[in-house]
């Protein structure tokens, strides 16, 4: 099972949804590798260890950088959190993380928010039209792992009031590639499998405003 979400588990709603497919008892990758600045130390660390746990699973860092994608297979679950997507694409390419990743959300739990929800979708291009600037490793390739075809655009409600222009760009990118947009706010997300169509699950949005 897939699951892309804007900020990682923080609603109620998608905490209940989760729990359907987490093994309880299990062990959770938590992959750092989209902050190569803290890593470990992200502050975000703490707040997913606690959703893992929340889900009966024990968290455990992990960094593709330093540690082969195939170890991921010795996990039940993973979570990739949010940072530079064009980082962590560049690193999921040189750990060959691509089939790794299919086989894990085949038989496997494995969220993505943000940056971690970006790159398992078919491009990035669509984040590029917003934040080109972060693609600090220059990649000219923006094709994503396309483990879906499903494009997300996270933080949706609280990026529409920063960015100029937040939503028709996401609309010009609709129109020029046929590629539906699913707008994600902070709370929400969307359950992928390949049986039968995705399960869009809002949340409460208590942290916006």
């Amino acid at each position: 099972m897939l699951c892309l979400c804007s900020d990682g588990l923080t609603s109620k709603q998608l905490l209940e949804a989760a729990a359907l497919y987490a093994p309880r008892g299990g062990h959770a990758a938590l992959v750092v590798t989209a902050d190569r600045a803290y890593r470990r130390q992200d502050k975000n660390v703490p707040r997913c260890t606690k959703e893992l746990e929340a889900l009966g699973l024990t968290a455990h860092c992990f960094d593709l950088d330093f540690s082969p994608a195939e170890q991921l297979l010795l996990f039940d679950a993973a979570m990739f959190i949010g940072g530079n997507p064009y980082e962590l694409l560049d690193s999921l390419r040189r750990a060959n993380a691509r089939p790794v990743l299919e086989r894990f959300a085949r038989e496997r739990l494995l969220i993505g928010w943000s940056a971690g929800a970006l790159v398992f979708c078919p491009s990035l291009d669509l984040i590029d039209r917003y934040t080109p600037e972060m693609n600090s490793p220059k990649l000219d390739d923006l094709t994503g792992l396309h483990l879906t075809d499903t494009q997300v655009l996270p933080h949706y409600a609280a990026f529409l009031r920063r960015f100029d222009r937040f939503e028709e760009k996401a609309a010009e990118y609709e129109r020029e590639t046929g590629r539906p947009v699913l707008r994600l706010s902070d709370g929400d997300g969307v359950f992928l499998s390949g049986a039968g169509g995705p399960l869009l699950v809002r949340g409460e949005h208590h942290k916006e405003g």
